[in-house]
């Protein structure tokens, strides 16, 4: 495998700095390139339901996200998710989420994906909460 292209992570991130909703809850891409992409969440007490677990959709923000870069790294910008499906595996409850995803198949204009949702817990174990695929659609032809 290549060595990971650091101006196609540098423009990655700059595309998820530009969303909203990603600076709000601090999500940082830590690997993209070669359908892959890693997405990191620093867990806070404002992501949990009433029973202290991080909240469904803020997974389901992360694996989204998660899917669409790792497509994205291979079918180039302008993608979206066109539909994707979620198994919550068990509570997720730590202090970092990571949304590890990767391109399963693609095409030319469409990529399937899988993506797998860990919790670092306080004492330093890995935990799989959630598991995620979707498709990706390349909403513009590839540059």
């Amino acid at each position: 495998m290549p060595p990971p292209d650091p101006e196609a992570l540098e423009f990655a991130r700059r595309t998820l700095d530009a969303q909203p909703f990603s600076r709000l809850l601090g999500a940082r891409l830590t690997v993209f390139g070669e359908g892959r992409a890693v997405l990191e969440i620093p867990v806070r007490e404002e992501f949990a339901q009433q029973n202290g677990f991080v909240h469904g959709g803020v997974l389901s923000y992360a694996a989204d996200n998660a899917l669409t870069f790792a497509g994205g790294s291979v079918l180039g910008p302008g993608v979206l998710t066109t539909g994707m499906t979620i198994h919550y595996l068990r509570p997720a409850a730590g202090r970092t989420l990571f949304a590890r995803a990767e391109v399963l198949q693609a095409g030319r204009r469409q990529a399937t994906c899988r993506c797998d949702l860990y919790v670092i817990g306080d004492d330093g174990t890995e935990e799989l909460c959630a598991a995620a695929q979707g498709t990706v659609l390349a909403a513009q032809p590839r540059p």
